[in-house]
């Protein structure tokens, strides 16, 4: 059974490939509800997903991703391998049908020959390393070698003795494919693809490996594995993964190869036997993933160097086959609602599975009155909400209580600041939900349709003594004034009437 994960570690220096890390998503497709090409570019649009995998190369979905500028990964599908490592024109045709007739309106810059060939598909690894060479030399025939990668994921199970790193190599009954393999990726300029489980590995460890150190959770220096041979300490699984590759590489003498890791995520529901498939570990783990590409954190061998990730992956897969956790990796469901938000604190706009229109800041349940009051002066005041719809006889006076109000603000806060997740804290008192608050002629920020992001706005501390935190107060009184005024008009006139 194949599974997915998909990351790109970019490697300076030594090993070279893009300037800037990123994230992308790897895109399956058995759903029994599968949106149209057309939804699903919607949606990464609106996440800024600029990097994407497919397991395919399917037509409709290519001509959906043209003129987006998103980076396309495509797939030979493993059940057409072994005819395309066998002719060199059967390899011709699928690159013009699949790669030529769309390039470069759709911005395809990698092709997947087969995914996890060696361990899944044993009969067909003798035509891997051809069907890779054939699609390349098509490739060169175009003359799109350059700016089209070639390459095939492969299980990190095929490396032996990962831990520690420093003496990993590669399963040696596999190294009449892998040398000829590596040898191509080295002259190309490609990359080793490899596939990273951190909750198999987890899984199958009986105890060995702690949770924490599968889910980036920070260790005390005394946790923290170490390599007696480097003294390289690893604080997690996906680096411990990464650097065996590049130790079994070096095992071979291949040393200026970047490691591609295929795939990566963590499932949110499993089977009794899958306790820690949860939506809690799986947002714990994608979301120190994310913050651990973007802060350019890099392996302990390979330190600051940009390490670029495909997730898996974009949707949940209800039709795919196995236990209940190979149906639950994804970020959204069908319809496009986040499966969980990710914790993307300081770690940009890009993926965080925040759709549009589906999330509101709320006060929490049972949240104190008088902490929900505070945070309502703050919103209202140094936290520079536009208030004044809650203001007597406008719409979202009613009802006139500070449960209410408090939806209100916070919400308002919340996507003023373009719906970080910490802006939706106010010490505790609120929490991101994706029921519709708004009610009657109260519509709320979050049903506009709009980001509601301010430019060259600073989003003041909480414990801020700012002069406006008197506004919301003001714009009371001033109502106030207005409507007494326009009440003793009213008198007037008839006095004078009278």
């Amino acid at each position: 059974m194949a599974l997915h994960f998909l990351m790109l570690l970019l490697v300076v220096s030594v090993v070279s490939a893009e300037d800037e890390p990123f994230i992308g998503v790897n895109i399956g497709t058995d759903l029994s509800d599968m949106p149209h090409p057309t939804q699903v570019v919607a949606l990464l649009k609106a996440q800024k997903i600029q990097h994407v995998r497919l397991f395919d190369a399917d037509q409709a979905m290519l001509i959906a991703l043209a003129k987006t500028g998103i980076e396309v990964v495509v797939t030979v599908p493993n059940d057409e391998l072994l005819a395309i490592g066998q002719s060199n024109s059967t390899a011709a045709n699928w690159v013009s049908h699949n790669v030529v007739a769309h390039y470069p309106a759709t911005n395809i810059t990698a092709i997947c020959v087969g995914s996890e060939v060696l361990t899944t598909l044993p009969n067909a690894a003798k035509v891997l390393v051809n069907a890779i060479k054939y699609i390349h030399s098509a490739l060169v025939a175009s003359n799109l070698d350059r700016q089209v990668k070639v390459s095939t994921p492969l299980s990190s199970s095929i490396i032996l003795d990962s831990f520690p790193p420093s003496q990993a190599f590669f399963n040696r009954s596999l190294n009449s494919v892998l040398v000829p393999m590596l040898d191509f990726l080295q002259s190309s300029g490609s990359y080793l693809m490899l596939n990273v489980y951190p909750y198999y590995d987890y899984m199958q460890s009986n105890g060995v490996i702690p949770l924490d150190y599968a889910l980036f959770k920070p260790l005390p220096p005394n946790k923290e594995a170490v390599d007696s041979n480097t003294l390289l300490h690893y604080t997690n699984v996906f680096d411990a993964m990464v650097d065996a590759a590049y130790f079994a590489m070096a095992f071979l003498n291949y040393t200026n190869i970047p490691v591609v890791v295929t795939e990566s995520g963590w499932p949110s529901k499993g089977d009794s036997n899958e306790p820690d498939a949860t939506v809690d570990n799986a947002n714990t783990y994608n979301s120190n993933l994310i913050k651990h590409v973007l802060n350019k954190t890099g392996t302990p061998k390979h330190p600051g160097i940009a390490v670029s990730t495909y997730m898996y992956e974009l949707y949940n897969e209800d039709t795919k086959a196995g236990p209940l956790s190979e149906k639950n990796w994804g970020l959204f469901d069908s319809n496009g609602e986040p499966i969980y938000i990710l914790r993307l604190t300081g770690s940009g706009a890009t993926l965080a599975n925040d759709t549009s229109n589906s999330t509101f800041c709320i006060a929490k349940d049972g949240a104190d009155p008088k902490m929900l009051q505070a945070a309502l002066d703050w919103a209202c005041g140094p936290g520079k909400v536009e208030c004044s719809l809650l203001l007597q006889g406008q719409p979202c006076s009613e009802p006139d209580n500070v449960v209410a109000h408090a939806n209100y603000a916070f919400d308002s806060y919340y996507h003023k600041m373009g719906k970080t997740p910490d802006s939706c804290d106010f010490n505790g008192v609120a929490t991101i939900s994706s029921t519709d608050p708004s009610h009657g002629s109260c519509i709320f920020p979050g049903s506009l349709g709009k980001n509601g992001t301010l430019a060259n706005f600073t989003a003041p501390s909480m414990n801020s003594t700012n002069s406006d935190s008197s506004a919301y107060n003001l714009q009371k009184c001033e109502l106030r004034i207005r409507n007494l005024l326009m009440v003793l008009g009213i008198i007037l006139c008839t006095v004078v009437l009278l």
